[in-house]
């Protein structure tokens, strides 16, 4: 499975067959993330724990996980920078395990006092605010299925809703250069599939924007450039990401500037 696939292909997985990762498959992970690309700077760490369900650990978290015995956890320091590195750092790790397989759901809370932080420290500001099943998907429950319905996963807004081309007046063409990476990023994964990016094509850069609409909303825009940047990189296109906000961060309703890229 290429990447491409595995990004239209990969869903959130909320029920596990009950089986841990096997040695192997965690170092498989484990290295991943710890080389994962991330051009923004930020601090974030990745970590990956097992918890044992038949001594009656329960996970505290939302939308009824179920026979997960394996967690990612990601410390993110509170600042917006962190967040955007965060997203589209961890997403690489959430793709690779769909390539090997796996299933996993971006889970975003707050876990003080849970099994999930008792004993876990963080060093440099960071708290652990994502985490993360990863297993073996089970066969999909009729709550698994109302879950999925609810959250309008399967949903996403229409193109020239969210990608314009020279001003704001004019939508991207899915022709475009930039066309096919615009649309993988259209189909990435959301808190409540709100998918807050936009972006503006003028010339050769892309300027990518955040539309505020929770406190997850710039760490999901580096979840959706994640997709966009793993998408040039297949297609042999990839660029660099960089600050433009005289020309790329022209302001336009409540919508805030996060980055620029360009091909190299």
């Amino acid at each position: 499975m290429d990447i491409i696939e595995a990004m239209k292909e990969r869903r959130s997985v909320r029920s596990f067959n009950g089986e841990p990762l096997s040695a192997d498959v965690r170092r498989e992970l484990l290295e991943f993330a710890a080389a994962v690309y991330n051009p923004f700077g930020g601090r974030f760490s990745i970590r990956l724990k097992e918890f044992d369900l038949k001594n009656g650990y329960k996970p505290s978290t939302y939308g009824m996980i179920k026979g997960a015995n394996d967690f990612f956890m990601i410390g993110i320091a509170d600042d917006e920078v962190s967040a955007l590195a965060a997203g589209f750092g961890f997403e690489q790790v959430v793709l690779k395990a769909w390539q090997m397989g796996l299933g996993t759901c971006w889970i975003a809370a707050t876990f003080k006092g849970t099994d999930f932080d008792n004993g876990e420290r963080w060093t440099d500001g960071e708290e652990l605010k994502i985490v993360c099943p990863v297993g073996i998907a089970a066969k999909q429950g009729m709550m698994e299925r109302i879950a999925r319905f609810t959250l309008g996963s399967r949903n996403r807004k229409p193109y020239a809703e969210l990608f314009f081309s020279d001003d704001f007046d004019r939508a991207y063409s899915p022709d475009g250069t930039f066309g096919e990476a615009l649309e993988m990023l259209r189909l990435a994964p959301s808190s409540t599939n709100s998918q807050p990016w936009r972006a503006l094509v003028k010339e050769d850069a892309v300027h990518f924007y955040c539309v505020p609409k929770s406190p997850a909303s710039v760490l999901d825009c580096g979840i959706g450039i994640c997709h966009f940047y793993e998408t040039e990189v297949f297609r042999g296109g990839a660029g660099l990401f960089y600050n433009d906000a005289a020309q790329g961060g022209v302001a336009h309703k409540n919508w805030k500037y996060l980055l620029s890229y360009r091909r190299k």
